[in-house]
C-alpha cells in the first residue's frame, strides 16, 4: 500500500490524537510504526502478466511488419553502383556508426540543385547536406523509416561500421550492438553493406 492511499484511509489526526496514557510514547513510536509501511509502497512493483507480455510482443512485432513494408518502398539495390564507391565521404546512401551506448546514423540529403554545374566543388559540397543523428537501438527502425527516399540513390543498402578508436574494455559490447543492428536490417529487408570488413576507408 503507498503511503498516500494509507494516509486516506487512516488519517493522520486520527493516529496522533488517539487517546492514550502515554500520548508521548505513541507519538515518539509514530515514524517507527509507518516507516514498514512507506518501504512497501516505494518497493512495490507489479509485474507484467502473461497476457500483458502477449500484448507488448504483438504490438512489438506489428511494428516491425509495418516498418518493413514501408521499407519496401525503396527499391532493391544496385550492387555495382554502391562497390564502386571508394571512400564513406563519397557513399551517398544513409550509412551507420556502430558505438557502445548507441548508433550514429548519417544521411545524406538530396541536393536541391538538380543542375551538375559545381556539384561537389567548393561552392556546393556533399558534405554539407549530410546529417548526422544519434539514436538508441530499439529507435534504429524508425530513424531509418524517416529517411527520405531520395536519400537511398543505391536503392535498399546500408553501409554499416563499427566506432573508431573504442577502448578495449568496450569493444564486446560494440560487437555485440553491431550483432543487433545487423538483425534489425536483415528484418528490414535492408542490404548491409559491412564497410569495417571492406577494407576501404
Amino acid at each position: 500500500m503507498r503511503f498516500g492511499t494509507f494516509l486516506k484511509e487512516y488519517p493522520l489526526d486520527m493516529l496522533v490524537f488517539v487517546r492514550s496514557p502515554r500520548p508521548i510514547l505513541h507519538l515518539a513510536l509514530l515514524p517507527a510504526l509507518l516507516l514498514p509501511v512507506i518501504l512497501t509502497g516505494c518497493t512495490h512493483t507489479s509485474t507484467p502478466s502473461q497476457a500483458e507480455m502477449r500484448a507488448i510482443a504483438a504490438e512489438q512485432q506489428e511494428e516491425a511488419t509495418q516498418a518493413k513494408q514501408e521499407m519496401q518502398s525503396i527499391p532493391l539495390p544496385s550492387k555495382a553502383q554502391y562497390m564502386a564507391v571508394k571512400s564513406l565521404n563519397l557513399w551517398q546512401n544513409p550509412y551507420l556508426t556502430v558505438q557502445g551506448s548507441m548508433v550514429t546514423v548519417h544521411v545524406m540529403l538530396a541536393d536541391a540543385n538538380t543542375s551538375d554545374l559545381g556539384k561537389g566543388g567548393l561552392l556546393r559540397p556533399m558534405g554539407a547536406r549530410r546529417r548526422d543523428l544519434n539514436v538508441r537501438l530499439n529507435e534504429l527502425s524508425a530513424a531509418l523509416n524517416a529517411i527520405p527516399q531520395t536519400s537511398w540513390p543505391y536503392g535498399r543498402v546500408i553501409a554499416v561500421e563499427e566506432a573508431h578508436e573504442v577502448p578495449v574494455n568496450a569493444r564486446p559490447q560494440v560487437r555485440r550492438n553491431m550483432e543487433t543492428v545487423v538483425n534489425t536490417l536483415n528484418n528490414l529487408g535492408i542490404v548491409v553493406y559491412d564497410w569495417s570488413d571492406s577494407g576501404k576507408s
